[in-house]
């Protein structure tokens, strides 16, 4: 009777622990489902990556009831990890296509940018990894990369031995200024570019602006600066 009454016990207490893994497992799976609304967000965000959708026009495309409804399930998203908006453009909204990132991403420092006319940047070679938190980016952080700024061209924003945070692009954008290679070197600079000629431009006056050079690429572009003196 002992034995009977051990076993009946022993298999309510198994079938608790099941029946709490399997409560448990259906509360995972619906904190992950994402909402039908959300899902054609994420979709209509995707195809125009290229154009910045105001959020009525958003409204429109999916035929949704609401602007609030739009707003309310961008920020559920944010919330869960599946865009990143840039504070410094409300309308751009970056997807991160393999979902929400790890709290720490670890970016590689590429060589000494020069903020003059010489310098080397190492663009192949990272000369070390620096961990970031990926909530201080506004796009994903396989994108992001760190170069270390020499030269006192573009004072006051960017100083001698700052952490300038760069995006991989490979055309210049909204962003003021750029991470470019020149006659063979890396420069950040400010660029004017018209039909004949491409300008780059320091914010330090007492370095003339010059025209770049028949290999001048753009690599990247500024993203945020990590002052030395933080």
């Amino acid at each position: 009777m002992r034995m009977a009454s051990s076993a009946y016990f022993g298999s309510i207490e198994t079938g608790s622990v099941d029946s709490l893994r399997v409560r448990c497992k259906n509360r995972r799976m619906k904190d992950t489902k994402l909402h039908k609304i959300q899902e054609q967000l994420l979709e209509l965000l995707l195809k125009n990556s290229d154009s910045l959708l105001t959020i009525r026009e958003m409204q429109s495309l999916l035929s949704i009831s609401s602007t609030s409804v739009v707003a309310h399930h961008l920020a559920q998203l944010e919330k869960r990890g599946h865009l990143k908006r840039n504070p410094q453009n409300p309308r751009d909204y970056q997807v991160l296509k393999h979902g929400p990132e790890k709290e720490i991403a670890w970016l590689n420092l590429y060589g000494l940018a020069q903020c003059g006319q010489t310098g080397r940047f190492l663009e192949d070679h990272p000369i070390d990894r620096i961990p970031i938190a990926t909530r201080l980016l506004s796009f994903p952080s396989s994108e992001a990369f760190l170069v270390k700024a020499k030269g006192d061209s573009m004072a006051p924003k960017i100083n001698e031995g700052d952490f300038v945070i760069g995006r991989r692009v490979t055309r210049i954008g909204n962003f003021p200024l750029i991470i470019c290679v020149n006659n063979g070197e890396a420069l950040i600079k400010k660029v004017q570019k018209d039909d004949v000629s491409t300008i780059l431009i320091s914010l330090n006056t007492n370095h003339p602006p010059f025209l770049a050079s028949s290999d001048f690429r753009v690599v990247g572009e500024v993203r945020g600066v990590i002052s030395r003196e933080c």
